[in-house]
């Protein structure tokens, strides 16, 4: 096998039996039929678990919204991300030329799936045990380390619920623009409150960055104007 995906695997604390199973996990769907879509479905599911379980530990006096929102915060792309670069996905996972070419190895969609297929291709190699502790490797030291109160709510899911607190529906979200490379873009998103008559922007990396942003600077816009004497208040 290549050193660099016997080099992965020593970094995820499991080595596969099934070779094609890891194979498979670094493959996109630009690279053939046998791609990582499947493994990564089952892989978010194996994630999802684990991670609860790891702060249903952790944190026994949190309740539910508490864990959830931590949780959130631990399996959103942008930190599926960074672990996959930090992993040197980057490196092996498997694309086709042209997505190659495109900066596709570095796109943040790419490497969360990938980094997910993989959990799930070691659910299927030994089980549920060791997709686990593959778990543990990845986020142990940050799940022992952190506190409840370090996530505070991200500013989209603030957002929907200071509307929602008011009877007022939820905001949407649109892309204006993109600028840059395929593997470097920025995304240009316009987030709207229709009844209100108001239109923030946000700029990021990716869209969901974009889209926080957004929401944040309508927090501002809003909480300002919620205050006695704002417009909202009029």
């Amino acid at each position: 096998m290549d050193a660099r995906l016997e080099a992965l695997q020593l970094r995820l604390g499991y080595h596969f039996t099934q070779s094609a199973l890891l194979m498979r996990a670094l493959t996109h769907r630009s690279a053939g039929a046998d791609h990582n879509e499947r493994l990564e479905f089952l892989g978010d599911a194996v994630l999802q678990t684990a991670v609860s379980a790891l702060l249903y530990e952790r944190f026994a006096g949190s309740d539910e919204g508490d864990l959830t929102r931590v949780r959130a915060h631990l399996v959103r792309e942008d930190s599926l991300h960074r672990l996959a670069l930090a992993l040197g996905l980057p490196e092996v996972v498997r694309l086709s030329d042209g997505e190659a070419r495109g900066g596709g190895a570095l796109r943040p969609s790419i490497l969360a799936d990938a980094l997910e297929a993989l959990i799930g291709a070691a659910f299927l190699d030994g089980g549920f045990a060791p997709a686990q502790a593959m778990v543990v490797q990845l986020f142990g030291e940050t799940i022992a380390t952190t506190e409840v109160d370090s996530w505070s709510k991200d500013a989209k899911t603030e957002l929907q619920e200071w509307l929602q607190a008011r009877k007022l529906p939820v905001p949407v979200y649109r892309i204006v623009a993109t600028r840059g490379q395929a593997h470097a873009q920025t995304f240009d998103v316009e987030c709207l409150v229709a009844p209100l008559g108001l239109t923030e922007h946000g700029e990021g990396k990716s869209r969901r960055v974009a889209e926080q942003e957004a929401a944040r600077r309508m927090l501002t816009v809003l909480k300002a104007s919620d205050r006695p004497g704002g417009p909202l208040r009029s």
